[in-house]
């Protein structure tokens, strides 16, 4: 019996999505510039694929962002445990504090500052987007729970605390507070209404 030969013979097997978006991640976090070639390259597959997933460079950095964070947060909420506004505001701060340490972030940042500015902070981008509903959907949790009432509507609160965090974590450097994580706690607590001692 002839054995039947799958795929293309000499062409490695082909990757996934997943595969790429891991392999840019590890570039991210180990403060390396995110290659779509290079990943192409090393995975075997043509740009053409590449292009197909994710259209552009900067779409495919943003969803390593996107969902590095989303990670993050939902496993930073689990560590942080309790309920209630206090729950929410330890789980933010704690996340804001890992992303303004986070050494791939500040690389990225230094070096290409404008378009990691639009990647991170657009409303039409996919960071900005998926972490107001990441939030929003943990204070619904709590909500849901009976542990907190928001208030102003969630979708409201959850986009002011995202945009806060830009402010302070990314943006705001002329104004002294770029990474003054202990300054946006404080404003986060504020809109919460957790009051700190």
């Amino acid at each position: 019996m002839t054995p039947v030969i799958t795929g293309r013979p000499g062409r490695p097997a082909a990757s996934t999505r997943e595969a790429a978006l891991e392999l840019a991640s590890k570039r991210f976090l180990a403060c390396e510039r995110i290659d779509v070639q290079a990943i192409a390259r090393e995975l075997g597959l043509a740009r053409a694929t590449m292009h197909r997933w994710f259209q552009t460079r900067e779409m495919l950095v943003g969803e390593v962002l996107g969902t590095l964070a989303e990670a993050r947060l939902l496993a930073i909420r689990e560590q942080i445990g309790g309920n209630g506004a206090r729950a929410l505001l330890e789980t933010l701060d704690r996340f804001n504090r890992e992303v303004a340490a986070t050494p791939g972030m500040r690389a990225l940042l230094a070096q290409e500052q404008e378009r990691a500015l639009r990647i991170l902070t657009s409303s039409a981008g996919l960071v900005q987007p998926r972490n107001v509903a990441s939030i929003a959907r943990l204070i619904d949790a709590e909500i849901d729970s009976g542990h907190y009432v928001a208030p102003i509507p969630v979708d409201v609160l959850a986009y002011s605390l995202v945009r806060l965090g830009e402010a302070f974590i990314y943006n705001d450097a002329l104004a002294g507070i770029r990474g003054d994580t202990d300054r946006l706690r404080q404003v986060e607590a504020a809109l919460l209404g957790v009051r700190e001692q």
